[in-house]
């Protein structure tokens, strides 16, 4: 095995949870991506657009290198939540392709950056605000994988596709029997310790 720098290991976990965000869109409508299959609101393409603007923000502003795009979602006085759904006029190519360009700009600045260069996140407050490349990607990959998890379930939700990828369902390979009766099985369970 090729071993890899500290930094490149990073991105290699960066760049899978983006991967794996992305996957759940894969075969879904325009109107499946788009529902809001939890009373939250949260939805597949929603989740990406989140997660592209916070990338934005944290692999850019953060180290004085702003994406050149304007965000109006995630600006101060947007509306609440805007940076969680996609309004009908933009599409899945233009949230995906936008998260696609936040991923060239923050890999420009991973690798322009060594892991040790300090940044400032003066939404953390002044106790955490000073920061390092080395801490904010630690916090993308957790931020990233916290919203494929999310993504997982609604995606179930939707069709009952699971997994890590198209080639890894990263669950027992089983069939839907096996599947339904594991759920009875539970259910039971929480009725009888509730």
């Amino acid at each position: 095995m090729i071993s890899m720098t500290p930094k490149d290991e990073l991105k290699y976990y960066l760049q899978r949870a983006r991967e794996a965000l992305l996957w759940k869109l894969d075969g879904l409508s325009e109107y499946d991506i788009r529902r809001p299959m939890v009373p939250t609101g949260t939805n597949l393409l929603g989740l990406v657009k989140h997660v592209a603007g916070t990338e934005s923000g944290y692999l850019g502003f953060v180290f004085e290198r702003p994406f050149p795009e304007d965000l109006p979602w995630m600006e101060e006085d947007a509306e609440t939540n805007a940076d969680f759904w996609a309004t009908a006029e933009e599409s899945r190519d233009d949230i995906v392709g936008f998260y696609k360009r936040v991923w060239a700009h923050s890999d420009a600045t991973i690798d322009a950056l060594d892991l040790d260069s300090p940044g400032l996140v003066p939404w953390w407050g002044p106790e955490r605000e000073n920061v390092s490349l080395q801490l904010v990607l630690v916090h993308m990959i957790a931020e990233t994988n916290r919203h494929c998890g999310h993504a997982d379930l609604v995606r179930e939700l939707v069709d009952g596709t699971t997994g890590l990828s198209s080639r890894n369902s990263n669950l027992p390979d089983r069939d839907a029997a096996w599947w339904r009766a594991y759920h009875e099985r539970l259910e039971n369970v929480a009725k009888q310790a509730g």
